[in-house]
């Protein structure tokens, strides 16, 4: 990563608006009603420490950066989400990650949930319920139709740690609601869940499989068939929920009726290459 762009165009050209130095970015969150204030998980340089990561907050549109949160050179953000409601309150989820030609270090006593209630000017680490010590990838989600739930897809050493928690109270008190592992096999590489825009008792789990819960996450239905496993994302429509696109390793798809068909892969030209060879000529 380089940093962060900005298109004025809908898409059509981009301009660089700083952050160079703060590696992979996990999350950008934009104010509903204030387009110039605006804030980025910065997961930082993979490959080893700097001190450019955490959660970055501009309120100009990308022209300056203010760092809010930072835990340590090793510990950066990964995912954020804003209250529906109040966007004074957000929720950030900090991962310790490098990669590395022989290893993976994934994982880190740094790790957690932090909560702002007033901004991003200050934030305090949650408990409540929450698991604690060496703890990996997590993926956080709000409901829109209840912004009082909050559920976290947490990765941790113990196995009775990980899984799905849920917070019914803004995040003072949670509780895991599910242990199962398709939720969390090759967390580093997924761990991403997506709320129902207006059921609050529905939601996605994006991993080698996607699955759609309609009980709050206590329990998944059968995997919902994508065109391509890998999957890394979902955007559900607001206003229609059974229309929906889906990313994965294999390109993007649509669904307008609830993920029961979904449109062709055949006509993208992303491809992913895995292994490179070259030889002496």
């Amino acid at each position: 990563g380089i940093g962060l762009y900005r298109s004025n165009d809908e898409g059509e050209t981009w301009e660089h608006m700083g952050l160079d130095q703060v590696g992979q970015i996990g999350k950008i969150v934009v104010h509903p009603t204030d387009p110039d204030r605006l804030y980025v998980a910065a997961l930082g340089n993979i490959f080893g420490p700097n001190a450019e990561r955490g959660v970055f907050r501009s309120e100009d549109g990308g022209e300056s950066w203010e760092k809010v949160l930072f835990k340590s050179d090793t510990t950066g953000a990964i995912d954020m989400v804003m209250h529906p409601g109040n966007p004074d309150i957000l929720y950030a989820a900090m991962w310790r990650a490098e990669r590395k030609p022989w290893t993976l270090i994934d994982g880190g006593l740094e790790g957690g949930i932090w909560q702002s209630k007033d901004g991003g000017d200050t934030w305090e680490q949650l408990g409540g319920g929450l698991p604690t010590g060496l703890l990996g990838r997590i993926g956080l989600a709000i409901s829109p139709a209840n912004p009082k739930r909050i559920w976290a897809l947490i990765q941790a050493a113990k196995e009775e740690d990980g899984g799905l928690y849920r917070s019914d109270d803004v995040g003072k008190n949670w509780k895991r609601i599910n242990g199962h592992h398709k939720h969390r096999q090759r967390g580093w590489y997924y761990s991403h869940i997506t709320a129902d825009p207006q059921d609050e008792n529905t939601i996605y789990s994006s991993n080698t499989g996607f699955y759609r819960s309609i009980d709050g996450g206590k329990t998944f239905e059968e995997r919902i068939r994508t065109p391509h496993g890998d999957n890394h994302g979902v955007w559900i429509n607001p206003n229609n929920p059974d229309i929906m696109i889906n990313c994965n390793d294999g390109g993007a798809n649509v669904s307008l009726n609830g993920g029961k068909s979904w449109s062709t892969q055949q006509n993208q030209p992303p491809s992913e290459f895995y292994r490179i060879s070259v030889d002496k000529g």
